[in-house]
């Protein structure tokens, strides 16, 4: 909505429009971030093997490149990696890393039963390839229900979109417990000082711990392995296009065994029963 909200041929410039709205430049066009075809071939390859195998450092990766007929080197594949997020020694994507001088807050979530909604959200970023090129994508989601509040996408890894995401998922509800990993655009001023005003409890993932945000992970091997990776989206646009349309089809239609084959939709927001 608020990208349709911005005129070209306004006086104000597209980019101080933007910054009226709140919405970054980068979601307003949906370019892609590029690369050379060779390398974009060998990044779609990375991101499948590692929902396969998230325990793949670059050593491993690069060895089962090898192994495949693919002629890569180590020091690519490291640069690669790099870029969409991938860090070795984690068995998690970890698109970002603190920032020294952002706080990092305590996991709260340790044992803790999920009995209802809103009382657990919870975000994280992934890489998303295209034809040619790729972007990133962010979600919160709801734990108890796996119902996806808001997403949001931008062609590089600024605090901006995920601040744009959260903003719209504050417009849905409030949980009591708001947990991130603890990457710099989550561990940022701009991003807890959101939490905080809201009176919302902040927990961030141990470090090397993928588990403790499971939830999400989940939720990305869905949406690359249900609708990605069989679309092949040529442009930024399409790409938003098509993950509306999957994020619909994903809260409101997709059965899940764990909520007992309903959508996330019939459990975050339950029909009231006809008198």
């Amino acid at each position: 909505m608020r990208r349709r909200l911005v005129a070209v041929a306004d006086d104000l410039s597209v980019r101080r429009q933007c910054e009226l709205l709140g919405l970054s430049r980068s979601t307003y066009y949906y370019e892609p971030a590029t690369e050379s075809a060779e390398n974009l071939a060998w990044m779609r390859l990375i991101d499948e093997e590692y929902l396969r195998h998230p325990f793949y450092g670059s050593r491993r990766m690069t060895t089962w490149l090898q192994q495949n007929d693919h002629a890569v080197n180590r020091k690519r594949v490291q640069r690669l990696m790099r870029l969409m997020g991938l860090e070795a020694i984690y068995p998690k994507p970890r698109t970002s890393v603190p920032g020294l001088e952002n706080k990092v807050f305590p996991y709260l979530l340790r044992d803790v039963a999920i009995t209802r909604p809103n009382q657990v959200w919870s975000t994280d970023i992934t890489y998303i390839p295209l034809h040619k090129g790729f972007m990133y994508l962010v979600a919160v989601i709801d734990w108890f229900s796996r119902y996806v509040l808001a997403w949001e996408l931008s062609n590089c890894l600024e605090t901006t979109f995920c601040l744009t995401a959260l903003d719209a998922a504050l417009a849905r509800g409030r949980p009591e417990i708001f947990n991130t990993d603890q990457g710099a655009q989550f561990t940022s001023r701009a991003f807890t000082s959101r939490l905080e005003t809201a009176r919302i409890a902040i927990s961030m993932d141990g470090r090397g711990r993928a588990l403790d945000n499971v939830f999400i992970e989940r939720l990305w091997w869905s949406v690359k392995y249900e609708d990605v990776y069989l679309k092949d989206y040529a442009s930024g646009v399409e790409l938003y296009e098509g993950l509306a349309r999957y994020f619909a089809f994903y809260n409101d239609d997709r059965p899940h065994q764990s909520l007992a084959n309903r959508p996330p939709a019939a459990v975050y927001r339950p029909r009231r029963r006809a008198r």
